[in-house]
C-alpha cells in the first residue's frame, strides 16, 4: 500500500489535518488504534470557545477559528443540510485573576482586533444571576478551613461577546473526516502504528498492527496523548526544547442553578455564558438541556494525574475530584447544588511544559507533530489542518521551517500567524499560566 502522507490519530486534529493535505491533491491515509473518529481526547473535551492566551500567535489563531466554526459548512464544503456541528456563540467572563492579569492578554485583544469589554464588580453581579464576586486566590481544597473563610475582596472580569462553544466535540471530527473522504481521504481504524521506517535517513513507511506497510514520505503524528508513543519509534523528540507527558482530566455535570430572576446573561436563573474562574480553579459552560459542565484550572493545591499508559486509565469520574470542582463553582454560583451522585466524563490531555502545542517538524525528514494539544487546542482544531499543511508544503520544498518559518494568513482576519510560535525549539513560554488555559 502507498499513499503520500499517513496520519497517526483520528482525533479532530488529524482529521482536520487530513482534510487540507487531502486538498493539496496529495493521497492520504489516516490510522487509528480506536474504532471510530474522535474516541480519543476528543471525545472529553468541553469545546469551549476562547480568546484569552498569553501569546500573540495564541489569541490570533483562536480568533480566526472561531469564524471558521461559524462558517462550518464554507470550511468542510459539506452540505449545510448534513448533521454538522453548531457554533454556540454564549459570551465568556474570564474573572480577575493575579497569574493572568487584563494587562497580559487585552493588548493582544487590541492587536489582533477582538472585541471585550471590562466589568467592574458592580457589572458583573448586575450580568451573571447568582454570582458571588469575592476574591478567593488561591484556590484551597475543600479541607482546608480558608476555603470556607469569607472573602475580604472583589473582583471583576472580562467579557468577550463572541466566545463560546461547539454543540459536540466528536461530530466536529466527524464531520472533518467526511470532509477529508470527500477529498480522497482514506481512514484505517482499529489499526495501531508499530513501527516507523526510514530509509537514506528519511521516513519511508510505517507497518500496522495487522501487518500492513503503507509506503510514504510523510508521517504527521496527530496521536494525542498517545504522541510520545510515536514519536518514540519515529527515534525523534531529543531536540525538543519542550517536553509533554498525558494528563488524565476530568470534566463534570451538574443540574443547572435553581430559578431565580435572569439578566441579559441569564435564561430562568443559570448563566448561559462561559466563566472562567481561575481564582477559585474552575471553568463552567452551559450544557443541553439546562446543565452545567465544569472542568478544573489545575490550581496548585490539587495534584496533577500524570499517567505513564493511557490505555489503562481509569475512566469512571471520582468522588473527590467531582466535589472539589462542583463544590467550587457552586461557591462561586450561589443556585448551583451539588448533587450527591458524580457524573462526567474522563479524557487524557497531551500537556507540554507550557500549555502551548507544538506544531512542527521533526529532526527525521518527513515526520511532523501536531501534538501537545493540552486541552485547550480543540477550539483551534479548524486551522491546525491549515497550519500543518503550510509547514509541509514549505519543508517538502526545500525551505528549512527551523531558519525560515512558515507564516499562516488566516483567510477571515487577515493576520500573519508566525507559526515557529509552535516551535519543538522554543523557549518555554514564560507568560503561560501554567494551566488549561494557556
Amino acid at each position: 500500500m502507498h499513499s503520500d502522507a499517513v496520519i497517526v490519530g483520528a482525533g479532530v486534529m488529524g482529521t482536520s489535518i487530513a482534510l487540507e493535505l487531502a486538498k493539496s491533491g496529495r493521497s492520504t491515509v489516516v490510522v487509528d488504534k480506536a474504532r471510530g473518529i474522535g474516541h480519543g481526547s476528543t471525545s472529553a473535551s468541553s469545546a469551549v470557545m476562547r480568546f484569552n492566551f498569553s501569546t500573540l500567535a495564541g489569541v490570533a489563531t483562536a480568533w480566526e477559528s472561531k469564524f471558521h466554526w461559524e462558517n462550518w459548512a464554507e470550511h468542510t464544503g459539506l452540505p449545510a443540510a448534513d448533521d454538522l456541528v453548531r457554533y454556540v456563540r454564549t459570551g465568556l467572563a474570564f474573572l480577575d485573576v493575579d497569574l493572568a492579569p487584563r494587562a497580559l492578554y487585552l493588548p493582544l485583544f487590541d492587536t489582533v482586533g477582538v472585541p471585550y469589554e471590562e466589568w467592574s464588580t458592580d457589572r458583573l453581579r448586575a450580568e451573571v444571576p447568582g454570582i458571588d464576586v469575592g476574591r478567593y486566590w488561591p484556590p484551597k481544597r475543600l479541607d482546608d478551613d480558608a476555603f470556607w473563610a469569607p472573602s475580604s475582596a472583589s473582583l471583576g472580569s472580562v467579557y468577550t461577546p463572541d466566545a463560546g462553544h461547539v454543540s459536540d466535540p466528536q461530530l466536529a471530527a466527524a464531520n472533518l473526516a467526511d470532509a477529508a473522504v470527500r477529498q480522497g481521504a482514506d481512514f484505517l481504524l482499529n489499526r495501531a502504528v508499530t513501527k516507523v521506517i526510514r530509509r537514506s535517513g528519511e521516513v519511508s513507511a510505517v507497518l500496522l498492527d495487522d501487518g500492513t506497510r503503507i509506503d510514504t514520505g510523510i508521517v504527521v503524528n496527530a496521536a494525542g496523548p498517545w504522541s510520545g508513543r510515536i514519536n518514540e519509534l519515529a527515534g525523534v523528540g531529543e531536540d525538543f526544547t519542550v517536553s509533554l507527558r498525558p494528563l488524565r482530566q476530568e470534566v463534570h455535570h451538574v443540574p443547572g442553578p435553581s430559578p431565580r430572576p435572569a439578566s441579559p446573561h441569564g435564561v430562568g436563573g443559570a448563566p448561559h455564558i462561559c466563566i472562567a474562574d481561575m481564582d477559585l480553579g474552575v471553568y463552567l459552560r452551559a450544557e443541553v438541556g439546562g446543565g452545567m459542565l465544569i472542568g478544573g484550572t489545575e490550581p496548585e493545591c490539587d495534584p496533577l494525574q500524570w499517567v505513564d499508559d493511557p490505555d489503562i486509565i481509569g475512566t469512571d469520574v471520582t468522588r473527590d475530584v467531582f466535589e472539589a470542582q462542583a463544590t467550587r463553582a457552586a461557591r462561586r454560583l450561589s443556585t448551583l447544588t451539588v448533587p450527591n451522585r458524580p457524573r462526567g466524563v474522563v479524557g487524557v490531555y497531551d500537556v507540554t511544559d507550557d500549555w502551548t502545542p507544538i506544531y512542527d517538524k521533526t529532526n527525521l525528514p518527513g515526520y511532523y507533530v501536531a501534538i501537545g494539544t493540552s486541552g485547550n487546542q480543540f477550539k483551534n482544531a479548524p486551522l491546525v489542518g491549515g497550519f500543518l499543511r503550510t509547514i509541509i508544503d514549505q519543508t517538502e520544498n526545500g525551505v528549512d521551517h527551523d531558519r525560515h518559518p512558515a507564516v499562516f494568513k488566516g483567510p477571515h482576519t487577515g493576520h500573519s500567524i508566525e507559526l515557529d510560535a509552535f516551535s519543538r525549539l522554543r523557549p518555554v513560554n514564560d507568560k503561560s499560566s501554567g494551566t488549561v488555559l494557556g
